[in-house]
């Protein structure tokens, strides 16, 4: 529910993830700090089988921030134990692909070199890859000692390509219009994406699931961006993020480059009402709260503007596609 990096042991939140569980499937949203323990806990039933996992069916990744992945690979490791063994089709995982052009530095005179200048924008492919092989001595042990799976065997890994995305995209702030493409796409969902506004990071993806149940939009991080409202038109629930601008002029008060950062790159409470109300949803779901503490009424300004349900997500939340 978290955004941000970092970890904050007094709070009792945890970082970002989403599951929507379509017929007994579940397709999952990011995989932020302790979201693997989270998704065993929504699921007290199969604990005493060991088969938490077993309905896991897909992973897509809105952006490669470490809250969006830093459990990404523990969550196969921990399901790897608990479950997803028993697929009959590899789990499908998708997201942003390898850029070409290195992040712009804020402070231009003192850049430092890249990291890993081979390969310093890695896709999720490559992150996939990577992961594996760092952990190859458990995953070889296991394989070979326990009887375990072929763990990659487990996982279709693909980046996701954006129709008509060129290299000048990698250095914009604001993403061109363009119309929601699909990423997957099997007998009880259709994922579709849309390019959003994270400005530096990039690729940044909103995902939309479309379901026999209704619709489910995720807005990714991202900052007041036609292409949203694009993706989300008519939705039943959109679950997006939001920051408050009080927090951002208290902390950063001396900081201004990352004050104006955060203020492009998220979505600002007090716009979101509008946003959601144009694009006609039924439900708007606030998540990757930025700050993630007390009080929750800072964000209550994203209800302003907009005539549906309204909700301020918590650890473990169901949210109903249809309210009643």
């Amino acid at each position: 529910m978290s955004g941000g990096p970092g970890w904050y042991p007094a709070s009792e939140h945890c970082g970002i993830g989403t599951a929507i569980v379509v017929g007994g499937r579940t397709y999952l949203v990011d995989a932020g700090d302790r979201v693997p323990e989270q998704y065993m806990r929504a699921n007290p039933n199969q604990q005493e089988t060991f088969e938490e996992f077993s309905s896991l069916a897909g992973v897509f990744l809105t952006h490669l921030h470490s809250d969006h992945t830093i459990d990404y690979f523990k969550l196969f490791n921990y399901a790897w134990w608990h479950g997803i063994g028993q697929v009959q089709e590899p789990i499908t995982v998708r997201g942003p692909g390898r850029r070409e052009t290195l992040t712009r530095a804020l402070d231009q005179e003192h850049a430092p070199g890249p990291f890993n200048p081979d390969n310093p924008m890695p896709g999720t492919v490559d992150m996939t890859d990577a992961l594996f092989a760092g952990y190859a001595t458990d995953i070889n042990d296991r394989q070979r000692d326990n009887g375990l799976p072929v763990l990659r065997d487990l996982l279709d890994v693909q980046d996701i390509v954006i129709p008509g995305a060129t290299t000048q995209w990698e250095s914009m702030e604001q993403m061109p219009s363009m119309d929601p493409f699909t990423v997957h796409e099997d007998d009880r969902v259709k994922v579709t994406a849309i390019a959003v506004n994270h400005f530096p990071i990039y690729p940044a993806l909103a995902f939309r699931f479309d379901t026999d149940d209704g619709s489910i939009v995720v807005s990714g991080d991202t900052g007041p961006t036609p292409n949203l409202i694009t993706l989300a038109q008519d939705a039943d629930v959109l679950v997006h993020e939001v920051i408050d601008e009080t927090y951002i002029d208290t902390v950063f008060a001396d900081q201004e480059g990352i004050a104006q950062h955060l203020r492009k790159a998220h979505t600002p409470a007090t716009q979101l009402g509008p946003i959601a109300e144009e694009a006609g949803v039924s439900t708007l779901v606030l998540h990757h709260l930025v700050p993630s503490e007390p009080p929750m009424e800072r964000f209550m300004a994203a209800r302003d503007g907009f005539s549906g349900n309204f909700h301020i997500a918590t650890e473990l939340d169901v949210i109903p596609v249809r309210q009643p």
